[in-house]
């Protein structure tokens, strides 16, 4: 609906005319990407074009770039035992206690070989016990998200990347909201693999990538079957959605700085506008975070009927993870964080994108005026008297 304001680019993103018009140009491409004939040829073109600009994008060789059908296949692509590392093989996985739910599951680790990796109470993750967990056992696989879905807390990388070195293990990095909205170089970050998602910048659903670092071990493929991805991904390529990855890749990365700049700005506005409204906590909003991002709450406040009430004044936002919707439960990255169940109920997520303007954020903050009076049970017209 045109009406409508649009504030949960997390969960996904609307198409960029420029992915849109690669992928209505690469229909009329016949042929399968693995024929040798000029048909195939030129669907191998459209490709091996998207891999370059993806790995451009992460200062990465594109030949270590691996298409898959999203962001969960490459996580669980990754999360690979067995893998060759500095000081021997893969034995054990450790995870951020914040991680998306597709590398929580461990991807095809034995739970027993599974630790989790605590974070402090702004999200970020505690140096010191990683430090520990990585001395007490055989090489480990640390996998932790470059930005946080929910919170958008951005994650100390590189100084993971150094105490993992230090110890002998292999890094995975799920860069899949951070990808196209801060600058990230696979080389700085330290990491051996790193997962990305189309839809998260403005590609189409179904299409993502596991980029390779130079000097790790190619992980275990989780589909076999023909030689396609250079063996390391069984099945013919997605060429309609690869190339929509690609154009979107190749927009995000051309507007990164100045929508890093503005969507920070917008966030803020938006922020201080919740505020002026009612006592709200924003949370993790004393660490870098993502510039798109806001996760808020405010006493009595429950998410589900918070959704519900923007819903219908127009505006969509999510009370977390999209890939949660539906239970009725706190959220997991809340509940590592140390926040009690009876305030994590009430967080709602407010993500920007490329298209978000000023009005948008008004047209929230003015929802948000009407609803705080019902969503926060206050008898009191003071909150209308400061506008």
């Amino acid at each position: 609906m045109a009406d409508r304001v649009y504030l949960d680019w997390n969960a996904t993103t609307p198409l960029r005319p420029e992915a849109r018009a690669a992928m209505i140009a690469a229909i009329d491409h016949l042929g399968n990407p693995s024929s040798v004939h000029a048909e195939g040829r030129k669907a191998r073109r459209l490709v091996e074009d998207a891999r370059e600009v993806i790995a451009r994008g992460l200062g990465a060789m594109a030949r270590r770039v691996v298409f898959t059908s999203g962001g969960t296949e490459a996580n669980v692509l990754a999360l690979s035992p067995g893998l060759k590392a500095p000081a021997g093989r893969i034995e054990r996985l450790l995870v951020s206690a914040v991680e998306h739910a597709s590398v929580l599951a461990g991807g095809r680790f034995d739970p027993a070989k599974i630790q989790s990796i605590p974070v402090d109470p702004s999200g970020v993750v505690d140096l010191g016990r990683l430090d520990l967990l990585l001395a007490g056992g055989p090489p480990a696989l640390v996998s932790v998200m470059a930005a946080n879905n929910e919170t958008g807390v951005l994650q100390p990388v590189s100084e993971v990347a150094e105490l993992v070195r230090r110890a002998g293990g292999v890094l995975h990095v799920d860069a899949i909201q951070a990808f196209g909205k801060i600058p990230l170089d696979i080389n700085q970050m330290g990491a051996d693999l790193v997962s990305l998602s189309a839809h998260k910048i403005g590609g189409p659903k179904g299409v993502g990538a596991l980029v390779l670092g130079s000097g790790v071990e190619e992980p275990i493929p989780v589909l076999r079957g023909g030689g396609q991805e250079r063996g390391r991904r069984a099945g013919t390529e997605n060429v309609l959605g690869i190339a929509g990855f690609g154009a979107a890749a190749g927009a995000a990365l051309a507007g990164l700085e100045s929508d890093q700049a503005r969507l920070g700005e917008l966030r803020d506005r938006l922020e201080a506008g919740l505020r002026q409204v009612a006592e709200v906590t924003v949370f993790s909003c004393g660490v870098p975070r993502l510039p798109n991002t806001t996760l808020f709450t405010a006493d009595r406040m429950k998410a589900e009927t918070a959704v519900i009430g923007f819903d219908l004044e127009g505006i969509a936002v999510s009370s977390g993870s999209a890939c949660s919707s539906g239970k009725v439960q706190p959220s997991h990255v809340l509940e590592a964080m140390g926040v009690g169940p009876a305030v994590a109920q009430g967080a709602v997520r407010l993500s920007l994108g490329w298209s978000t303007t000023e009005a948008d954020v008004d047209r929230c903050l003015q929802a948000w005026r009407k609803l705080s009076l019902t969503l926060l049970k206050r008898s009191d017209e003071t909150v209308l008297e400061r506008f």
